[in-house]
């Protein structure tokens, strides 16, 4: 079965010193280029909002960032803004082995609705085309990097196992926000639909 390695965010936004910073994300830069060698395929995938996207806290009145919110497709957190387009931050982190890249896909373009996942908005129905590019390239197995392990890892790597493809997170190769206890709850339902934690 080919092998896909999936490489979630690993933008300069993400880590220490970018505005929402994950601790010790760029720790697992090195372990991730070294083991892009040992898959058929790799792709990259990029937080890439507008400057206006809904899922920012500045652009809520009398809301502050980590605050929950409804939006027509269901609750989101508040984030301080990141990953603006054409931003520094919504670059890949210097030393990301970016040229072994075979594919990178941009999420949460779409002003009005986020996307955590590799492969739907949050909706869960607007898919991002990153199904069809695997499936087209014969890629069954995957193996899923980055971060936050608990928000675009955890629903990258369920909606994957839920599409029908054998998912595995690296999660020494992943790092977590744990926001209000969001990493024990990504890491039970990655569980429980059949992803496998290493």
């Amino acid at each position: 079965m080919t092998q896909a390695l999936i490489v979630i965010d690993l933008q300069n936004d993400f880590c220490p010193g970018g505005a929402l910073a994950v601790p010790g994300g760029d720790d697992i830069v090195p372990g991730i280029n070294a083991l892009m060698e040992d898959f058929d395929a790799v792709v990259l995938t990029q937080d890439w909002h507008p400057g206006d996207h809904s899922s920012f806290a500045s652009q809520h009145a009398d809301k502050a960032p980590m605050e929950m919110t409804n939006m027509p497709y269901g609750p989101q957190v508040l984030w301080p803004d990141h990953c603006v387009q054409g931003s520094e931050g919504a670059v890949f982190h210097p030393e990301l082995n970016t040229d072994r890249a075979d594919q990178v896909l941009r999420k949460g373009f779409r002003r009005a609705i986020d996307s955590y996942s590799a492969f739907f908005e949050n909706d869960q129905k607007t898919p991002t085309g990153l199904e069809g590019y695997l499936r087209t390239r014969g890629i069954g197995k995957l193996t899923m990097v980055g971060l936050a392990t608990d928000f675009c890892v955890n629903f990258s790597a369920v909606d994957a196992a839920k599409l029908g493809f054998d998912v595995t997170v690296r999660t020494d190769l992943c790092r977590a926000i744990d926001l209000d206890g969001s990493l024990a709850a990504a890491m039970a339902g990655m569980r429980e639909v059949g992803v496998s934690l290493n």
